[in-house]
């Protein structure tokens, strides 16, 4: 059985998998404000999906898994910062574990049975609080010299644009990352300085359905910057498939209008990438920290 952990800035969720990636249990519980709490917590999550098991889990979070040390950097999750986690939790477990980034485990589930199976390779996209990332080669993630494979969002969005509005403060520090667009605050920041009506993307995605003008226009910017941040990765990476999950990747219509615009800025005119949104949506985490293992 393979159990996999999301461990996230307010929940744990875990999923043990058969061999043919069959979900046999999952259970969820809050993140704890702790280190030794959030040990306690994985525990707990692992004995309730695989009680007695004795093979190995992966866990996902979000932030970057130095797994030549064995330490992360976890933006989310600060008490977690510059310590042996990955050792400290296969001791909590009694079981081998292995650690990843959540944008590689995303990619990870959509190559191995999800939007992308099949492909050589995958370049994965998590649109949602931040634009995140991950690459997945044959079947393996690829993480980098620097655990940083992947991280496309804090890269400056090319081609800007007077239309995309002023640059942001990202989270990093510095300004004008691709996220600051691309994320879901990015998202109404930019329908604000076009139309001065501060709007949620919920709210927004109705009023395009809807077939109102000023949405429709918002939304039609925004794959505009989407394809123009993906060119870069098509011309660099040239992957196979890319899967695009996280809450933006509901905004109706995405994929069609990335894939009319991309051609425009990439060195073929009519890339063959496939591209698609997550088949296995939010639950792609814990599913590629599963996939961590081999069968």
């Amino acid at each position: 059985m393979r159990v996999g952990i999301d461990l996230g800035g307010t929940k744990i969720a875990a999923v043990a998998l058969d061999a043919d990636g069959v979900e046999r249990a999952r259970h969820r519980l809050p993140t704890p404000r702790g280190y030794d709490e959030t040990l306690a917590a994985l525990a707990a999550a692992v004995a309730a999906v695989d009680p007695g098991g004795a093979g190995g889990v992966g866990v996902s979070l979000p932030g970057i898994v130095d797994a030549a040390a064995g330490r992360v950097r976890a933006v989310n999750l600060p008490w977690l910062d510059g310590r042996p986690f990955s050792d400290d939790v296969a001791r909590a477990l009694g079981r081998p574990v292995r650690i990843a980034n959540d944008g590689n485990c995303f990619a990870l589930s959509e190559a191995v049975d999800g939007a992308a199976a099949g492909a050589g390779v995958v370049f994965g996209v998590i649109l949602g609080t931040g634009a995140g990332g991950g690459i997945v080669i044959d079947g393996r993630i690829l993480p980098g010299a620097n655990a940083m494979a992947g991280e496309w969002g804090h890269s400056p969005l090319p081609w800007r644009s007077e239309a995309d509005g002023p640059p942001a403060l990202c989270g990093c520090g510095r300004i004008g990352c691709a996220e600051t667009l691309l994320c879901g605050g990015g998202l109404e920041r930019l329908h604000a300085w076009r139309t001065g009506e501060v709007v949620e993307p919920p709210v927004l995605v109705a009023r395009a359905l809807a077939g109102e003008p000023a949405a429709l226009a918002t939304l039609a910017q925004h794959a505009d910057a989407l394809a123009r941040a993906l060119a870069p990765v098509l011309n660099l990476l040239d992957p196979d498939a890319v899967v695009i999950g996280g809450g933006l990747s509901a905004l109706p219509g995405l994929c069609d209008s990335v894939r009319e615009r991309w051609g425009r800025w990439t060195l073929v005119p009519e890339p063959r990438t496939r591209l698609a949104v997550a088949r296995h949506g939010g639950e792609s985490g814990m599913r590629g920290a599963a996939w961590l293992w081999p069968a």
